[in-house]
């Protein structure tokens, strides 16, 4: 097994160099010069030849005014998480005590500080993404996965490092009767993630979905208006809301989810008598997610050499690409981590006396794998390259009640094998290592969050980009560029 030393490496050094990548990413970004390409042009794009610079500069306000409008909606929603975190945190002392209270403060300003980071990284790629698409449709995915993986490495980094911090906090300031006490308290860590992500989650969701409606209504129905066209105002509130609800929202939610999974393994491999007295098996969870980083960036640096974007087909391959990728390699690092963190056989309670290593692992498993067929049954069903898509316009054709009809049905269909996924991973889990399997199996499904967090963060982007394009009135063959890499 391993011992405490090369245990709190394997935790700190990952996250460490997780942020490391993110800054390295974000001067990657930032050294993009937004300048038209003078020399690069293709030589059908007379207009852009013609007015690259006015374009440049229309380009430039657009994205700023996009950016002061994120960060209104984020200070005006902080505002309000600021009021709850305090009012909530005073009912927290008189009802569970100082320690809950202060995880619970660490987990929300955590989770506040990882949405904050993915915003801003968001708005500062989008006019980078469109500049790079007017060049070629590689340099413009480029470009959008290096603003996505700022935001996935960073919280799965940060996340990390809070609540490993938090764990040597408390061993040492707080006098806890057991390592299961300080982890139900730790437990409020989780708490705080949760209670920001239903602000970030619903308010940024209703937000986005509130704009996003209100832009064609106002723009397609009652005037005819293409999407993204630079007469409708309401446009840039669409803008907006991609980066408030699908960035800090989903962000905020993931975290949420991160950090509950985390705090339940702890508590419950603290219950465990043969666990409990072992550091390597105490942090197990905490391992599964800082290893996971360094999935992420082997990920980054393979997906290129597998997976060249060259053409508007290779976009949604890379894509798919990176998370098969980073599921491959996480599944050996499972493995191993449990062989080397966990007792070969050991108890976790009442009718789990005798749990192997390998039961850990096999949790785990099913719930990466899980994670791994539930995006593909969600691509299949969402993406325009497959029929579910194609018959849904097909039906638009009769009427609009028929296309919502079957929207509907295939909603439905689409939740059938997830649903089997996560019923079979919950059964199987349980079976071998009861709650704590469960636990596991959850943190399976999050094991490639870094990656995950990539590509939901490129979305938006991507999406920023293309309406960017079109307001600043770029030729029609970057929008098309931009539009195939939303898609």
């Amino acid at each position: 097994m391993l011992d405490s030393l090369e245990v709190n490496l394997l935790i700190v050094v990952p996250a460490i160099l997780g942020l490391v990548w993110s800054a390295k990413e974000w001067v990657s970004v930032a050294n993009v010069k937004i300048d038209g390409h003078p020399d690069l042009l293709a030589n059908q794009d007379s207009k852009a030849k013609t007015a690259a610079a006015d374009i440049v500069a229309e380009m430039i306000k657009i994205s700023t005014t996009i950016q002061e409008g994120a960060m209104s909606f984020l200070f005006a929603e902080y505002t309000y998480m600021a009021v709850y975190i305090v009012l909530f945190s005073i009912f927290l002392v008189f009802f569970t005590g100082v320690p809950t209270t202060v995880a619970f403060v660490v987990g929300a300003i955590t989770s506040i500080l990882c949405g904050w980071i993915g915003m801003r990284i968001a708005v500062f790629t989008n006019v980078r993404t469109t500049h790079q698409c007017w060049k070629n449709l590689s340099a413009g995915f480029d470009v959008a996965i290096q603003g996505g993986c700022v935001m996935g490495l960073s919280l799965v980094s940060i996340g990390v490092l809070a609540l490993f911090a938090l764990i040597e906090v408390f061993k040492v300031q707080f006098g806890f009767e057991s390592s299961q006490a300080m982890y139900e308290a730790i437990a409020g860590y989780g708490l705080g993630g949760s209670s920001i992500a239903l602000f970030g989650r619903v308010g940024g969701g209703i937000y986005t979905k509130a704009a996003d409606v209100g832009a064609d209504l106002s723009g397609k129905n009652d005037y005819g208006l293409d999407e993204d066209d630079y007469r409708n105002p309401a446009c840039i509130a669409d803008n907006v809301g991609d980066n408030v609800g699908d960035i800090a929202g989903m962000g905020a939610d993931l975290f949420g989810s991160f950090a509950e999974s985390t705090c339940a393994a702890l508590v419950l491999a603290a219950s465990s008598p043969d666990l409990k007295h072992s550091w390597a098996g105490q942090m197990y969870p905490v391992l599964i997610s800082s290893l996971g980083i360094v999935v992420g960036l082997l990920t980054l640096l393979t997906q290129g050499v597998f997976y060249k974007v060259k053409d508007m087909p290779d976009v949604e391959k890379a894509l798919k690409g990176i998370l098969v990728i980073s599921t491959v390699l996480m599944t050996p690092v499972v493995i191993l981590l449990s062989q080397w963190c966990l007792p070969e056989v050991f108890s976790m309670g009442t009718g789990y006396e005798h749990v192997k290593w390998w039961y850990c692992a096999v949790s785990i498993m099913l719930g990466l794998w899980s994670g791994l067929i539930i995006g593909y049954v969600t691509e299949y069903y969402t993406s325009h390259s497959y029929t579910p898509v194609r018959e849904i316009a097909e039906t638009q054709k009769q009427s609009a009640a028929t296309g919502i009809i079957y929207g509907l049905a295939l909603g439905y269909l689409s939740c059938i094998i997830p649903v089997i996924c996560l019923g079979v991973t919950i059964l199987v889990a349980h079976t071998l290592c009861g709650m704590f399997g469960v636990a596991l199996g959850a943190l399976g499904m999050l094991g490639t969050m870094t990656m995950g967090l990539t590509i939901d963060a490129y979305g938006p982007i991507s999406d920023n980009a293309g309406g960017i394009a079109e307001m600043a009135g770029l030729p029609e063959t970057v929008r098309g560029l931009t539009d195939c890499l939303d898609a």
